[in-house]
């Protein structure tokens, strides 16, 4: 399998090329275009994260109950996936280690990676704020989108992010949220709302802008129905 991406960071979209037998597996509406030869079906995968349970708490975070499968039964065929937002992509190589991700961030990952929703997206839901974040693990390609464009962190020690710019970061990373101003007067005049405090070592990524805020934004401007 080999995964380009293209037309970085505002309008990203990914060209994967499967070899005869490979297969990934998408969020439903993701894929943009394919060859003829691929067959696609749905499913809500078996396994860690799969199943009726898995397809529930994935709805729970906001996605779709059903992922796609993209099977190529010959050599040579391809599929192009996109993000429903403006934005950029993160192609990021699971090799056994778990890795979160912001569930609205999830696009796409080989048939050999496991998503499940994993209790970080309980406390954030504890926090305050409808953010859900998915656990990721086993081997190969992950596909991450964003808002904007994506940027990397080396975090070594603490590091705070509001939460609506967070994308995706390394289980060797642990935090809390919390708001960014001591008083809750403070926080709530400084805009800032709630953020999370990482510490430990590991990469972060972060989106440029905040989706919350942009539809609150544009859908103050917008004519009652």
């Amino acid at each position: 399998m080999d995964i380009q991406l293209l037309h970085q960071p505002d309008n990203a979209i990914a060209h994967v090329k499967l070899e005869a037998g490979e297969e990934i597996v998408a969020q439903a509406g993701a894929m943009v275009a394919m060859s003829g030869s691929i067959n696609s079906s749905t499913t809500l995968r078996k396994g860690k994260g799969g199943g009726i349970m898995g397809g529930l708490k994935r709805m729970l975070a906001g996605e779709s109950l059903f992922l796609s499968v993209f099977r190529s039964p010959v050599p040579n065929s391809e599929i192009w996936f996109a993000p429903k937002l403006m934005g950029d992509l993160l192609l990021y190589q699971m090799q056994g280690d778990e890795f979160v991700v912001q569930a609205s961030s999830y696009l796409a990952s080989g048939s050999n990676v496991d998503i499940d929703l994993g209790w970080q997206g309980f406390k954030s839901l504890f926090s305050g704020e409808s953010i859900f974040w998915l656990s990721v693990s086993g081997q190969g390609p992950l596909l991450v989108t964003s808002f904007g464009a994506i940027y990397e962190i080396d975090v070594d020690g603490e590091y705070i992010v509001d939460t609506g710019h967070i994308v995706a970061f390394e289980k060797t990373l642990s935090f809390k949220v919390g708001k960014a101003n001591p008083s809750w007067m403070g926080a709530f005049l400084g805009g800032e709302g709630l953020v999370c405090r990482f510490k430990g070592k590991g990469k972060l990524y972060c989106q440029t802008h905040n989706p919350g805020s942009f539809g609150l934004k544009v859908g103050s401007r917008l004519p009652p129905r």
